[in-house]
């Protein structure tokens, strides 16, 4: 008689991830709920930044009608009926429900002190923060992730403890302080050191025009550029070099190298890529402060952008330049926050496994 061997049973498939279109489409439903759900995060937050906006504002002292008129002596009937015009007799209540309605509409109201539409003003103080902002953004965060990545890279060496010193020192400087020291010296001059750079502003009455305009500004943007970088790119250079610093402990990093790529194929092919992650965050949260511009450095240099613009509404006080402006920024930043977050879900496939 023969026997037949038992034939062994058929192998279940694996489970595991699904695979092909529909895993895409998996993926892509996930990465849009997740989206939708930080959109809805943000829009409460703007909401939020609204009711803090109004009523924040009303806490600073001055009478926005006597600041309105400066020194020009009105008497009690005058100011009761301008405070009337602007709307500061009404309730509280209804003060606010009008701020809101205005708000929906984008109307920000009109400036006590500059008799102008607050949109108006915010838009054209936009351009000189975006020169001033974005170049030093830029610069800061080219210098901060090559410093911080040669830092790691030579972990503990003179150039890692100078840099690493350094930064600290510098993003532990007040800025205000930093730009009057490099007001006085650079701009003013001290002894021996000539004044080489303007003193204030973004250009002179007699500019020059054409090509040879955008040198003129940019000899007016050297000292308000260096003292934001100054302050910022360690920031950058301190999340790279402990980004970095982690990475070069991994299992991968080991691999590659013992698979005989030279050291800086490992570096800049490995360890450099999964390193910046960390940064996104951190880039588009100063992207948001782009639109809001640094209040100190514009205030030190007279730089006309909004932060200038900010301060002035303060030493009125103007209520509807300072709403503005502040929700604008606080605007800003809940965007770019919420970019960050989104794009950091889709840069890193750990965090949308998790």
């Amino acid at each position: 008689m023969t026997v037949i061997p038992d034939t062994p049973p058929a192998a279940e498939p694996a489970a595991g991830p699904a695979a092909g279109p529909g895993g895409e489409r998996g993926t892509g439903r996930t990465v849009a709920r997740y989206a939708l759900a930080k959109i809805g995060g943000a829009a409460l937050s703007i909401g939020m930044v609204v009711v803090a906006t109004f009523f924040l504002f009303r806490l600073i002292p001055g009478d926005p009608a006597i600041a309105y008129t400066r020194d020009v002596p009105l008497s009690p009937e005058q100011l009761d009926l301008l405070r009337r015009q602007m709307g500061l007799d009404k309730p509280l209540l209804q003060q606010f429900l009008d701020f809101v309605w205005r708000t929906l509409r984008l109307d920000l109201g009109t400036s006590y002190e500059y008799k102008r539409p607050v949109t108006e003003l915010i838009a054209e103080r936009t351009g000189p923060t975006l020169v001033l902002v974005g170049t030093g953004l830029v610069i800061a965060v080219s210098l901060g992730l090559w410093q911080g990545t040669r830092a790691a890279w030579r972990h503990g060496s003179r150039f890692d403890r100078f840099s690493t010193g350094l930064s600290l020192v510098l993003w532990s400087v007040p800025t205000f302080w930093l730009g009057l020291l490099l007001l006085m010296v650079f701009a003013a001059g001290v002894g021996p050191i000539p004044g080489i750079f303007p003193t204030r502003g973004m250009e002179d009455i007699d500019a020059p025009g054409g090509p040879m305009y955008l040198l003129h500004v940019a000899h007016h943007l050297v000292l308000p550029c260096l003292t934001l970088v100054a302050v910022v790119y360690a920031q950058y250079l301190l999340v790279m070099r402990s980004s970095l610093l982690d990475e070069i402990g991994q299992d991968y990093v080991t691999t590659a190298r013992a698979k005989g790529l030279r050291d800086d194929q490992v570096r800049r092919r490995h360890a450099v890529p999964n390193a910046l992650l960390p940064t996104v965050t951190l880039v588009f949260i100063h992207i948001g402060f782009v639109v809001g511009g640094a209040v100190s450095v514009e205030t030190v240099y007279s730089w006309p952008g909004l932060g200038l613009l900010f301060y002035e509404a303060i030493q009125g006080p103007d209520f509807a330049v300072m709403q503005g402006t502040f929700m604008v920024v606080c605007t800003a930043v809940i965007v770019m926050n919420t970019l960050a977050d989104v794009a950091y879900h889709v840069l890193d496939p750990r965090v949308r496994s998790a």
